[in-house]
């Protein structure tokens, strides 16, 4: 079983909960490996950032761990948590509370099928964006093959609930991302047969 997979379930266990610190064990598992891979490509040390403290932007929180986790590892970056359930803020705004290093902002209830300049997010203003399980973190297929079975599993029980969702193709990524001027940079392995596409913009 993938993480996403794991994730979907505790998501749809917890989703009416409103103000509760909420731990989803999925999230507590890969929370470190998706850390060292923004350790990769997040620049901003001290001297960096004299001008301007950076924006990283995650869409679709959930509970809001991942950014708790994330944000004292780099305390000159200001984290940005959104999520367009509003059951989930109160969760969110507890880890962005209680964040030792004080650099995460508190949520917004943004749906991301909307502009983002509709939530006061001026052109050019984020500097990083993240996401898990919708399209830069989870299951992928290439080539149109999915695997592993669980996988395959996962793809048909999505497309079961919406026929528009579902496990998308990496290559059809790329066709979507050169029209919006990104180019995927790095795919990068991760635990429980998920991947991180790491984009980058033009």
């Amino acid at each position: 079983m993938s993480e996403t997979q794991e994730i979907a379930c505790d998501y749809h266990e917890d989703q009416s909960f409103k103000g509760e610190k909420l731990i989803y064990p999925a999230a507590s598992r890969n929370k470190e490996p998706i850390l060292q891979v923004l350790k990769r490509f997040i620049l901003c040390d001290n001297d960096q950032c004299d001008h301007e403290v950076p924006l990283f932007l995650e869409v679709a929180s959930g509970s809001g761990q991942h950014l708790a986790h994330f944000a004292p590892h780099f305390p000159h970056v200001k984290f940005q948590p959104t999520e367009v359930d509003e059951n989930l803020l109160g969760s969110i705004s507890y880890y962005a509370q209680t964040c030792p290093t004080k650099n995460i902002l508190p949520p917004k209830q943004v749906d991301i099928c909307a502009k983002l300049s509709n939530y006061g997010f001026k052109e050019n203003s984020i500097d990083y964006i993240y996401n898990a399980n919708m399209i830069t973190y989870g299951p992928y297929s290439k080539d149109g093959v999915i695997t592993p079975e669980s996988n395959v599993e996962f793809h048909a029980s999505l497309k079961s609930r919406n026929p528009l969702w579902g496990i998308r193709d990496i290559n059809d990524l790329v066709k979507l991302a050169e029209q919006n001027n990104l180019s995927l940079i790095d795919t990068v392995e991760m635990p429980a047969n998920n991947k991180t596409l790491v984009w980058k913009k033009d």
